[in-house]
């Protein structure tokens, strides 16, 4: 990066990623785990209640995708504003 202002956009670009994922997360976890878990026991998976599995495995499996997004996303950013390492 030469400039501010694309350094300003990368750092924005970043954030609104971090964001979007952070959004996801909580969701996961704290959505279908906690506040969603009495509506979503009323659906089963695997003989188990949906919310029961969210909170003990299914946030699990999301999180891990989200790794995988992450840097999926943030190596096209990297190229996008040629930071990347070659």
């Amino acid at each position: 990066m030469k400039d501010d202002q694309s350094s300003h956009a990368y750092w924005s670009a970043t954030l609104a990623l971090l964001g979007k994922i952070l959004v996801i997360w909580f969701l996961a976890s704290f959505g279908a785990g906690i506040l969603f878990a009495d509506f979503l026991n009323n659906f089963s998976l695997g003989g188990y209640p949906l919310g029961f599995w969210f909170a003990q495995q299914g946030s699990i499996y999301i999180f891990i995708a989200l790794i995988f997004y992450y840097k999926k996303k943030m190596n096209e950013l990297d190229v996008r504003f040629d930071v990347h390492e070659d």
